[in-house]
């Protein structure tokens, strides 16, 4: 059971998670932000991350599993840039919308609401279950 759950947002037409099960892994890098870099730290192998699709899609598609513990991302040369290892586990059976997520009120305080541009945040293992369980619903959107 993982540790931790993440959520790490990308947009498809640079990387899909459908890119991911193509490779069956890949490095995350790419992060800039100071949040989501402190939030990297905190990441550890074995933990879960919904993979959330931006641009028009807006929407979480699958699971990712945290491969290796965060490093220095050995493009740059400052210990400032960390990245971690991820591999598919599987796609959701349906994307969760950000409006759909939006529209529940059960996550007003969920850091993808609050702070849209974040790119990696904890999730709580509340909002993991209850997306999940949005994902084996109807879209009712």
């Amino acid at each position: 059971m993982p540790k931790n759950y993440w959520l790490i947002k990308e947009e498809p037409t640079k990387y899909s998670y459908d890119n991911l099960v193509d490779d069956k892994k890949t490095i995350w890098d790419g992060v800039g932000n100071n949040l989501a870099l402190k939030n990297i730290r905190n990441i550890s192998k074995g933990d879960e991350a919904i993979f959330y699709h931006t641009g028009k899609e807006k929407s979480a598609i699958g699971i990712v599993k945290v491969i290796k513990n965060p490093y220095s991302d050995p493009k740059k040369d400052d210990k400032r840039f960390v990245v971690f290892d991820i591999k598919p586990v599987r796609k959701l059976n349906r994307p969760v919308s950000l409006k759909e997520i939006k529209s529940n009120k059960i996550f007003n305080e969920f850091d993808l609401v609050r702070i849209p541009r974040l790119s990696v945040m904890p999730v709580t293992k509340k909002y993991w279950d209850v997306i999940i369980k949005l994902s084996n619903k109807q879209n009712d959107f």
